[in-house]
């Protein structure tokens, strides 16, 4: 199989979807790997690395339209739409629930369309999803931090505090892996941590791991409106697979905030927790709304490119393995977890959470694998 990697041209995404490491792999099982020239220089991975471990350096046309799996990271941009092509396999993350334009392209185009944030094994995790989640859940207290500097429009207050200084309410929506990270490192730091979930076994691992340095609170309507309210950082961290992330905040409650205090939203990506959010860049990651300082960048692991690279090729490599060694029709079918990645697939969709968002029903993946 031909497998293509592009450069990412999404506004300073600097990630690439392959590592050198990772193309040696794929030609040591007898396959070509075409490397768009350039790809891997925002990951510090220059070009000679990638030829050195046997790809083919070429330009962003050659690998869509030679490639037979396009390996990415982010979803297509609209320049590339018109590389798109029917039966071409690509790979990445798409979050098509918050971007119904892109699903129609895809259907239009008759693409077979996988999605990391979607793959998942019969033991309900997310193996491709995790390893950005645990980033950018780390990155967001950092980012949460800088919120709260007055010359960022914050309320001037360390999360750690000082002696004789309480230490910052950090408040976390969400106990899944980006949650439980960014508790990690918030607690790691000396802020009051306070962590918000509905499955009291999620909530009872975070505070078991943390040997009890956090309050853990069932997530309702009163206790997130209680603790939401006491907050100088929101981290919103909520997931449903590949579904639109569910609007905790409204902007009510957004307005009851303490002014100057912060939120992050991890879930932007998926169109984001509170009712007041809206994408950023990393060259413009904030604004202030509700006198709440807002950080809503939508690829967060983007600003730590390299380590997000391996980090992603760690988890990717071993089912695009699969992929390129039985072919996609039969990779899918001894494969549930690539099934469910799923989401558009010879013009229709396939992933129910896709499907909602998009208003069209959903059909099974097993009924167009032919």
């Amino acid at each position: 199989m031909v497998i293509g990697v592009p450069r990412e041209i999404k506004e300073e995404e600097n990630r690439v979807a392959l590592t050198p490491s990772g193309v040696g792999a794929l030609v040591a099982h007898g396959h070509r790997v075409l490397v768009e020239h350039g790809a891997g220089t925002g990951s510090r991975l220059p070009d000679a690395r990638y030829r050195d471990a046997g790809a083919e350096l070429t330009d962003a046309r050659s690998v869509w339209t030679r490639g037979d799996l396009v390996l990415k990271v982010k979803e297509p941009e609209p320049s590339e739409y018109e590389l798109l092509r029917p039966d071409l396999v690509l790979f990445t993350y798409l979050h098509l629930a918050a971007n119904p334009a892109l699903t129609r392209v895809l259907i239009e185009r008759r693409v077979r369309a996988l999605a990391y944030e979607t793959l998942q094994p019969d033991d309900g995790s997310l193996p491709l999803l995790a390893p950005m989640s645990e980033v950018a859940g780390r990155l967001a207290v950092q980012a949460g931090a800088w919120c709260l500097q007055a010359q960022n429009g914050g309320r001037g207050v360390l999360l750690s505090g000082a002696s004789g200084v309480r230490p910052a309410k950090v408040v976390i929506l969400g106990a899944g892996i980006a949650g439980t990270n960014a508790c990690q490192v918030a607690v790691g730091v000396g802020a009051d941590v306070s962590i918000l979930d509905i499955d009291p076994a999620k909530l009872r691992y975070v505070h078991d791991i943390l040997a009890g340095h956090v309050t853990t609170v069932m997530s309702n309507r009163a206790n997130l409106e209680e603790e939401v309210v006491a907050a100088d950082l929101v981290i919103g961290s909520v997931l449903i697979p590949g579904a639109r992330a569910p609007r905790l905040l409204p902007r009510s409650l957004v307005g009851a905030m303490r002014p100057g205090a912060a939120l992050v939203d991890v879930s932007i990506d998926q169109g984001g927790c509170a009712e007041t959010s809206r994408p950023t860049t990393h060259a413009r990651p904030t604004y202030v709304d509700e006198e709440v300082v807002h950080y809503c960048v939508t690829n967060m692991p983007g600003a730590v490119p390299h380590t997000a690279t391996f980090a992603l090729t760690n988890a990717t490599l071993s089912y695009a393995l699969e992929i390129a060694d039985r072919g996609f029709v039969e990779a899918l079918r001894r494969n549930a977890a690539l099934r469910r990645a799923s989401n558009v697939l010879a013009g229709r969709v396939t992933h129910p959470g896709v499907a909602e968002a998009a208003g069209v029903a959903a059909t099974p993946p097993e009924q167009l694998l032919s």
